[in-house]
């Protein structure tokens, strides 16, 4: 198994001398044979245009008296936030040139560039002529920043992290796609927003482990760092459970294939979310658990809810929290707790007197259905905050006032405003509160479009939203953009059958590259949206 994500920060004397052997090249009169090829800046410095010969194994270095234009700055989805441009031939990967690293911890990063480029990886040793050096340093940029240098006919990518060196291979990968050249120059790059995730809804909807692990391919590649797997609902409960066999649909992932999702998750530094909806979407669990399910006043069943008056209903859930912590080991937990039914009627406490009875008696006289339920999430988390996860909740699982408040650490996953008793965003940042962009009018694929959804676009996403957009069309203040910890994009199976999976796949493919964009670069996007469908067309 891969190592964990660490983010150990090397000495720095040790790190300039893992660099220096290969940090300069000599100049001189004397054609020279190397392992470098030498082409016209003009033609590939960003542009991904095929060069006749960029193949060959050895060419003449420059002539010291050859000018090269400035280069331009390389078209990357997400753009690169920073680029110093320089005069010189650039980079392209050939025959005989390699990977080398300063630190083990880079060998992950080193070997899988090695071997999307077709280079040899060399390990920890100097860097030559030709050859991609990557490197462990402090920097000042945060732990997934990166520079990505090109010079004398090498490459250089350095980071405080093997995070920040990952993304400056792909950045690096995208430059050289096709035949491009990396410009010649020195990239700054840094994302916006900590957290940038894709959400599936694997419940309702079996989809293969094959084909989450192409999503998990292609988010690396792009610079996600989450993926969300939604894997209990009403419709379906899909992971291989060995403290509760009995919930599991027939259609599931195996622990061993969601090892390897983990596993191959980790090696392009992404975490995977895992989220058991509750007290609401739990009818795949109710379905073999008939005594837990909500019954309203007259005795009739509540879908999707159990009864949380009942110990037992708590005591099943916590196994499976317990059972799945161990199965993945980020740090992050999705707990659910929207759309519980007995807060969707106009009087809970009179449609459901058994839960009434039960607040009354954990919280006091005065407390309400709402302080139940709040009280049934705090508990939750508490059991996941065991397992050194960070827990997050949807919006419509927190209350205003009562007796019980959600605990301050509870991360708000905001995707609506349609609840009763809707909030605005700022109403929970102005608290204190950080915020998780979920939003569903832009950031929601929902298969069949039921209801009032649409299949969101690319474009839209791109023209329109920012992370700021959390609610509707409308920004919050610019004083919470730090509270917002960034943003999730959403496929959600409510009609399973009206798209294959394959379908799928195409049609996130460009809200997704959109997001992130968002989610890495704060600035305007400097590409018109046709510019950036052509750049993300030609990237693949």
């Amino acid at each position: 198994m891969r190592k964990a994500n660490r983010r150990r920060r090397v000495p720095a004397r040790r790190k300039r001398g893992a660099l220096a052997a290969g940090a300069a090249v000599a100049v001189t009169g004397i054609a020279t044979a190397v392992a470098v090829a030498v082409w016209p800046s003009g033609g590939g410095d960003s542009t991904g245009a095929s060069v006749p010969g960029h193949k060959a194994a050895v060419t003449d270095p420059p002539s010291p008296t050859r000018t090269y234009s400035l280069s331009r700055t390389p078209r990357t989805i997400p753009a690169v936030r920073e680029h110093t441009p320089a005069r010189g031939p650039g980079w392209r990967p050939v025959t005989g040139a390699r990977v080398v690293v300063s630190d083990a911890d880079l060998a992950d990063e080193g070997r899988l560039l090695a071997g999307e480029l077709n280079l040899t990886y060399a390990g920890q040793t100097g860097a030559r002529d030709g050859d991609v050096a990557l490197g462990l340093d402090e920097g000042s940029g945060g732990a997934e920043s990166y520079t990505l240098t090109v010079r004398n006919g090498r490459v250089t990518i350095t980071g405080p992290s093997d995070a920040g060196v990952f993304y400056g291979t792909r950045t690096l990968k995208q430059e050289v796609h096709g035949g491009g050249t990396a410009p010649e120059g020195v990239v700054r790059d840094r994302p916006a927003k900590a957290q940038r995730g894709l959400m599936l809804d694997i419940a309702r909807k079996h989809f293969t482990a094959d084909w989450i692990e192409d999503r998990v391919r292609e988010l690396g590649d792009l610079k996600f760092n989450q993926l969300g797997l939604h894997f209990s609902d009403d419709q379906g409960f899909r992971i291989q459970s060995d403290t509760h066999p009995e919930i599991v649909s027939k259609q599931h992932l195996s622990k061993a294939e969601v090892r390897r999702i983990i596993d191959l998750a980790k090696s392009r530094h992404i975490t995977v979310v895992p989220e058991i909806d509750s007290p609401g979407h739990l009818g795949a669990v109710i379905a073999a658990h008939p005594d837990l399910q909500l019954r309203n006043v007259s005795g009739v069943a509540t879908r999707g809810a159990v009864d949380i008056s009942k110990p037992a209903a708590a005591d099943l859930i916590d196994e499976l929290l317990n059972e799945y912590a161990g199965l993945f080991p980020g740090a992050f937990w999705h707990l659910g707790g929207d759309e519980y039914q007995a807060l969707t009627v106009a009087n809970p406490e009179a449609s459901y007197p058994q839960l009434a009875t039960a607040a009354q008696a954990a919280y006091g006289s005065g407390a309400t259905v709402a302080d139940l339920a709040t009280g049934w999430l705090n508990d939750r988390a508490a059991v996941v905050r065991g397992h050194d996860r960070t827990p997050r909740a949807w919006n419509d699982g927190f209350f205003r006032g009562g007796e019980v408040q959600a605990d301050a650490d509870l991360q708000v996953a905001y995707w609506t405003g349609k609840e009763i008793g809707a909030r605005q965003p700022v109403e929970y940042l102005s608290a204190g509160r950080e915020l998780i962009n979920y939003n569903d009018e832009f950031l929601y694929y929902v298969l069949g479009q039921p209801q009032t959804f649409v299949y969101p676009t690319g474009q839209r996403i791109y023209e329109q939203w920012t992370p700021l957009v959390v609610r509707g069309t409308t920004a919050v203040p610019t004083q919470y953009d730090a509270q917002i910890l960034g943003g999730v994009f959403a496929v959600w199976a409510d009609l399973s059958g009206a798209q294959t999976q394959d379908q799928v796949a195409a049609g996130i493919r460009m809200p997704l590259r959109a997001t992130v964009q968002k989610l890495w670069n704060p600035e305007r996007p400097g590409l018109s949206w046709v510019e950036f469908k052509t750049l993300a067309d030609r990237l693949g």
